[in-house]
């Protein structure tokens, strides 16, 4: 009599399992939706503008400085001219897409005179 009772209390506690699993699928989902695609997609456009990068561009690099793209290197440098005859090397990396978009954004926004 003492083993049906321990027969029905081990069979009575997996019930919930599958409710367990459907719940982490979800988290997993959920987290997938909102944290690794967004990144995912915003590593493409990166790459994408870097590609896309010509001379004659105006940028703005991480740091804040403000330039044209005077010439572009096979190795992943770029000369940029920060004023006229001053010229910084620079890694393509260290240009900012969120900057540059805004930088560019303003300038065809404004009113040609």
């Amino acid at each position: 009599m003492n083993e049906g009772v321990f027969l029905m209390t081990g069979q009575g506690s997996q019930s919930g399992g599958g409710f367990q699993f459907i719940f982490l699928g979800l988290i997993i989902l959920v987290f997938w939706l909102f944290m690794i695609r967004p990144q995912a997609k915003k590593q493409k456009q990166q790459k994408l503008f870097m590609q896309d990068l010509k001379k004659g561009d105006k940028v703005v690099t991480i740091s804040g400085m403000h330039g044209t793209i005077n010439k572009i290197n096979e190795d992943g440098t770029l000369m940029l001219e920060v004023s006229p005859g001053s010229y910084i090397k620079l890694e393509k990396t260290a240009i900012s897409m969120e900057m540059t978009a805004k930088i560019n954004k303003v300038a065809t926004a404004a009113p040609i005179k």
